[in-house]
């Protein structure tokens, strides 16, 4: 059987034609493929709900950030496996509006990314804030554009749909009526659009009404998508919610507009039924997409869990891939096994590309600050409103001002940060910094949302030198430090002091050095369930970041200088 996926057409065409040019060769030696392995998560730590599209040149992937700027990153892949970043879709502070929304669970919600006619266009919500939008760009890595709003559309997780002269969004909405007959009752629906006027044409389509089989209450239908293959529309969305009852189902039908009939072998991916103690799990799969490889091979796209204990993960929900196969004219994801494996023989894999950084497996990664500007794997909590950090490159050095506390809890404070990719791994940075009050503060945190971080820090004591370890108090809605342990300094303060972060499943330790070479402990192990999804809430995984503060009421008139910032990760299935 010949598929053509509709919404991904141009590069497809490009990519069979290679296949049957390539086949005809009679040496192997020939090909323009080589056999690779696919390691999952092929994106981890906090990089949820992917979506993939084929485009010009290869492929494109984007994933949710809620209250993180800059918002959706994109990577990019000539042959779907080799993955690297290459920019933002929200990337100017105009685009978006953060200010007062949660950080873990309001905000920038699941993206889509399309490609057609030249034009790369991803759709998202901005939950709590002003809702569903479509951003569009010639080139993916920059400029997108400023976001049209589509205010008819109730709900969230739009995907667009090119079909001949037609576009369509599919999203999730309410129950029908506003009527729900019980908690979580969800419909798909479908609006059509006219992209020139940028308005909503007539009234939305019920595709869906609560899910498979209503009655049963499946609860949380979401993550539509729609794929135009061999005359038939294929609806693939994921119920359940985003834990561990999530999975994801298919339906089917001659019209775009229905009726969709669901399979009878449903779901085509879950890891709900399996046992939660099996070693090294992978849980609460679901929200996937389907993509062709070059060779016209069917794969999917999705997002999963690696929990350490019970329901408790720091890593967030990361991206994970799996064949698919078709079985009487339906998709399956993972068909060959009952778990999700964390290697797939991949056979597409192009020859002789240049070497990039490495963004799955265990790794080392080191920012000396000597570039311009950040690396895209930093990110602020919502949006600076005015530049607090300066970048001197030549000298190696990020300048931070000290912010006010309560920053963190609905505005920008001064951190920046970087996902925590591994269940075992390590955070570690050099500041210069010289507190005036017991009120200064400059360090480095693991934080999972606004009230829910540790925080290592330097600071005074009675005029001392110390270095203090603190915890949110998650029970306030005021910002508010524990101190859990301090230490007092004791050498010249010549060389930068080192600190550094390590997590082990569900323990993190903290450390300093005042000379590189000996490390002292500060704090015992501290609890890492406390940063847990299960148990902060929300859809986000934890940061690493650098983090300076002042108590009082208003900026301090003071910086901080931080040297390097390493990241290290070293789990065990790889």
């Amino acid at each position: 059987m010949k598929f053509i996926l509709f919404k991904k057409l141009h590069f497809f065409i490009l990519a069979v034609g290679l296949a049957v040019l390539f086949s005809q060769c009679q040496q192997a030696t020939n090909t323009p493929y080589e056999p690779t392995t696919i390691v999952n998560p092929i994106l981890p730590g906090f990089y949820p709900d992917p979506s993939v599209c084929a485009g010009e040149d290869g492929y494109y992937m984007v994933h949710s950030t809620f209250g993180y700027f800059p918002g959706i990153p994109i990577f990019y892949s000539p042959d779907l496996v080799h993955w690297e970043q290459i920019g933002h879709v929200l990337n100017r502070p105009e685009q978006v509006q953060f200010e007062g929304l949660g950080l873990g669970n309001e905000a920038i919600f699941a993206p889509t990314i399309e490609y057609h006619n030249g034009t790369y266009y991803v759709a998202c919500t901005e939950v709590w804030g002003r809702g569903n939008f479509v951003v569009s760009a010639q080139d993916p890595s920059d400029p997108w554009s400023n976001p049209t709003f589509f205010p008819e559309v109730s709900g969230i997780d739009p995907s667009l749909v090119f079909d001949e002269d037609k576009v369509y969004m599919v999203y999730n909405s309410d129950a029908p009526d506003n009527t729900p007959l019980y908690e979580g009752h969800r419909t798909i629906r479908l609006y059509e659009l006219d992209m020139d006027e940028k308005v909503v044409v007539g009234e939305p389509t019920i595709l869906v009404n609560g899910g498979v089989d209503i009655s049963e209450e499946p609860v949380w239908i979401e993550g539509p998508h729609i794929y135009h293959i061999d005359g038939m529309y294929y609806l693939s969305a994921a119920e359940g919610g985003t834990s561990v009852n999530h999975r994801q189902v298919i339906f089917r039908s001659e019209d775009i507009r229905g009726p969709y009939v669901p399979w009878e072998k449903n779901p085509i991916l879950t890891q709900m039924h399996l046992d939660p103690n099996r070693p090294n799990p992978i849980t609460s799969t679901g929200h996937a997409d389907l993509i062709q490889d070059l060779e016209g091979n069917w794969w999917s796209v999705f997002l999963a869990c690696r929990p350490y204990e019970g329901n408790h993960y720091n890593t967030g929900r990361e991206t994970f891939m799996a064949p698919v196969r078709w079985e009487d004219g339906w998709p399956v994801i993972n068909p060959d096994f009952e778990e999700v494996q964390y290697t797939y023989a991949f056979n597409s894999a192009l020859k002789n590309l240049e070497e990039i950084r490495p963004l799955n497996g265990n790794f080392t990664l080191r920012d000396d600050f000597t570039r311009d500007e950040l690396d895209m794997t930093w990110v602020h909590i919502r949006v600076p409103d005015r530049p607090w950090y300066q970048i001197d490159a030549p000298g190696g050095v990020l300048s931070m001002e000290l912010l006010p506390g309560e920053k963190m809890l609905e505005s920008s404070p001064s951190f920046i940060g970087r996902r925590q990719q591994h269940l075992v791994s390590s955070a570690t940075t050099a500041i210069e910094f010289t507190p005036q009050t017991e009120d200064h503060k400059a360090g480095i945190a693991i934080l999972q949302k606004e009230n829910r971080f540790y925080y290592l820090c330097q600071s005074l004591e009675n005029g001392q030198p110390v270095v203090q370890l603190f915890r949110s108090n998650a029970e306030s809605s005021l910002y508010e430090l524990e101190l859990m342990a301090s230490a007092l300094l004791e050498g010249d303060g010549q060389a930068p002091l080192q600190l550094r972060i390590e997590s082990d499943h569900d323990t993190y330790t903290f450390s300093f050095s005042e000379d590189g070479q000996t490390w002292s402990t500060i704090g015992g192990e501290q609890d890492a369930r406390f940063l847990s999804t299960q148990s902060a809430g929300g859809f986000v995984g934890c940061l690493y970041g650098l983090y300076t503060v002042s108590l009082g009421d208003s900026d301090a008139d003071i910086r901080a200088d931080y040297h390097w910032f390493e990241y290290s990760g070293d789990d065990e299935i790889y």
